[in-house]
């Protein structure tokens, strides 16, 4: 019964994006045949694993197609993907499946619509996951600097669909903006004040909150989004290191503010 996965991922494939579909089905039914996808729906964590599976599938095809919706794939979108395989530790394998995703999903009539919303299916309770996400996509993005305006509109279609507040969104493009810039040895760094703004959006709260409300914020997010937490909740193993990094942006959020305020 091993051509169970396949016929069905074919058939499905199939009927949401005809043959390039049926091509990509066929694919990760052979994953199934293997062991590598679906299990059974009575095996302990099958709901884990389920989120796992399609929050991977999702992550390359969206990928793909955020890198080829204004017209051409460069090279530092190509090098943006493989550094977050990298980033997620992907053995030879997951590296060649992702890359099938990445390039099944640069097709500009791939129902990416449709895949973000059985992400947030899978996902969507679980918001944390969401946001890892999105912090993918808009690193993607963000490769070769400049975001076109095409690539602004179809990152703005997935938060809406996810449920994310478009100003989660733009507060992961300033982050990750000035990640970028530190990164690169940018000489432009920014301003303590600015510093604290970014504080307070990484924590969720107003620079006019109370101290027993930061504190309450800041340990509702370390609960969040710790790597063991989250690893409890579903996260795949290859997220992990994505999700310690950031664990440490809020901790450093909470350092400063706390600084600041004189807490302790």
């Amino acid at each position: 019964m091993a051509w169970i996965g396949k016929m069905a991922g074919a058939l499905l494939g199939y009927a949401v994006a005809r043959w390039p579909g049926a091509a990509v089905g066929l694919l990760l039914g052979h994953q199934f045949d293997r062991g590598i996808g679906m299990r059974p729906a009575a095996a302990p964590g099958a709901a884990a694993a389920d989120r796992q599976r399609v929050f991977f599938e999702t992550t390359f095809l969206v990928m793909g197609h955020l890198a080829k919706v204004d017209g051409r794939v460069t090279e530092l979108e190509i090098g943006a993907a493989r550094v977050v395989m990298q980033r997620m530790r992907l053995d030879e394998r997951q590296t060649r499946l992702a890359m099938e995703l990445f390039n099944a999903g640069k097709r500009p009539d791939w129902p990416v619509q449709q895949q973000v919303e059985r992400l947030r299916q899978y996902c969507g309770r679980h918001p944390e996951l969401l946001r890892l996400f999105l912090e993918v996509q808009v690193d993607l993005v963000l490769a070769k600097g400049a975001v076109s305006p095409a690539e602004r509109e179809l990152l703005g279609r997935i938060a809406d669909a996810l449920g994310v507040n478009r100003v989660v969104l733009t507060h992961l493009e300033t982050m990750l903006r000035w990640r970028r810039g530190q990164a690169a040895g940018g000489t432009a760094a920014p301003s303590r004040e600015t510093k604290l703004t970014e504080a307070y959006a990484t924590l969720g709260v107003d620079a006019r909150a109370s101290d027993r409300e930061v504190k309450t914020a800041y340990r509702r997010l370390m609960n969040q989004h710790h790597p063991d937490k989250q690893a409890a909740r579903g996260l795949p193993e290859s997220m992990r290191e994505i999700a310690a990094e950031r664990t440490r942006e809020i901790r450093a959020a909470w350092d400063l503010v706390k600084q600041v305020r004189g807490m302790r």
